[in-house]
């Protein structure tokens, strides 16, 4: 217990006070006259475990907390004020951000520009510390290794990408919000959605990355060293530059993974659950990037008869990297925390999961309609496609709303004509199209 002052005082865990006016916790101050009311049966909940609020899905509040007020401080160790101002500063802790310690993510190196290191000049400042959403662990692979960060903002940028292709016709359609958190709160829920959007991130970094050590922009690594394939024919040549895949994967299981590792949650917990199940995924991600690597020939020889063929190692293209994993999305395995603090089926006549597929731990919430708890953007203002039966199509993408409709002007070249020598020349065509949008 330690005071500072006689309008303020400093608590940890059950030192309680007189009734304030308001408290401030990590800088905002709330009226606890203006706190909606809660249930007895949340508050008699939260009072055997003031630690976790289960239901709400938010980090306990043992972050330290000023109680501010005009009247001298008077300590107590019991009573319904400890519940009140511990109930205020879970409140507001929870409407103002869910799960405030992932409100960072290094997914938002993918939305600024990284600078190379060589860029800075004399007196700059140093190229981590300007990095927002890294955790402590990834600060420190930042310092060792500054030459990877652009590559991993490139990753990054390359997941969401393929992450908003591959659900453009879908409710939710991997928007980004404008904060480092990236896609905002909806990633607080362990969904199908957040499953896919780990492993396909992680994927990301993986091939960038190997991409990067082929064409010798990292100190650290280089060409791939993989092994000549058994089932290689014998005259054609192993060597070339190939794609470092294995060194790419052993990154990014370092820099993505070292968020979740840092985490110290009890054994068997939800939040514990939550970070296996981010683990799971992120392996997902980097073995589906692995696996899906081929080998590439190109073939030597006078006026191209091929008499000779050099083969590498060559990452596949990302697009089927994206659809390889959205196959995993459907079949996604839904899990749960089991006794031995380990995930297990919910479903026991399903088969496990390969460390290949991917897994969720909470049902997917509603996306058709806007919500700031949940972080669902709605599908309000999106297009559909009035002929389409799918996902897509106006009836299930506006949630039986209806639509509007209305015609836009679409131009586009027609009528080309190569003219001798050498160029094109084509016409500019107008066509009146219809549009449908949801209501």
């Amino acid at each position: 217990m330690s005071t500072t002052g006689s309008n303020s005082a400093t608590f940890w865990g059950f030192y309680v006070f007189f009734p304030p006016k308001k408290a401030e916790v990590e800088g905002i101050t709330v009226k606890l006259n203006e706190l909606p009311a809660l249930s007895s049966s949340f508050t008699h909940d939260f009072y055997k475990r003031p630690s976790v609020l289960v239901q709400a899905g938010c980090v306990a509040v043992t972050r330290r907390t000023t109680i501010m007020d005009n009247r001298s401080v008077q300590r107590r160790r019991t009573g319904d004020v400890r519940h009140l101002l511990l109930l205020a500063a879970a409140f507001l802790t929870c409407n103002s951000q869910l799960l405030l310690v992932d409100a960072n993510s290094w997914w938002s190196l993918g939305l600024t520009p990284i600078q190379r290191p060589e860029m800075y000049i004399i007196g700059a400042q140093p190229l981590c510390s300007q990095l927002s959403g890294l955790s402590q662990g990834q600060r420190k692979l930042c310092q060792l290794y500054q030459d990877h960060m652009t590559y991993i903002g490139d990753g990054a940028k390359t997941g969401i990408k393929e992450c908003q292709y591959q659900f453009r016709q879908r409710r939710w359609n991997c928007s980004t919000v404008d904060n480092t958190s990236v896609f905002g709160r909806v990633m607080q829920i362990g969904s199908r959605e957040t499953a896919f959007t780990y492993a396909i991130s992680a994927a990301g970094v993986v091939n960038a990355i190997s991409r990067a050590c082929r064409e010798g922009e990292l100190s650290t690594c280089g060409c791939s060293r993989t092994a000549r394939p058994r089932d290689l024919p014998r005259d054609w040549l192993w060597g070339g530059c190939g794609d470092n895949v294995y060194y790419g994967k052993r990154f990014a299981q370092e820099f993505v993974d070292a968020r979740e590792r840092e985490k110290n949650y009890p054994r068997g917990s939800r939040e514990h659950a939550r970070t296996l199940m981010n683990l799971h995924n992120n392996e997902a991600g980097r073995q589906a990037v692995y696996n899906l690597a081929d080998v590439a020939c190109k073939c030597h020889g006078v006026s191209g008869s091929c008499s000779l063929k050099t083969c590498w190692l060559q990452l596949a293209d990302f697009r089927r990297v994206g659809e390889f994993l959205k196959e995993k999305y459907d079949s996604a395995a839904a899990m749960r925390i089991g006794r031995k603090g380990k995930l297990e089926l919910l479903d026991k006549r399903f088969n496990p999961p390969t460390p290949e597929d991917l897994v969720y731990i909470d049902l997917s919430p509603d996306y058709c309609h806007r919500n700031e708890t949940t972080g669902s953007l709605g599908t309000q203002g999106r297009f559909c496609n009035k002929t389409s039966e799918g996902m897509d199509g106006c009836e299930l993408m506006c949630c039986g709303r209806g639509y509007d409709q209305f015609r836009i002007y679409k131009h586009e070249r027609c009528h080309c004509k190569f003219h001798w020598c050498c160029y094109v020349k084509c016409k500019r065509c107008s066509t009146l199209v219809d549009q449908f949008v949801c209501k």
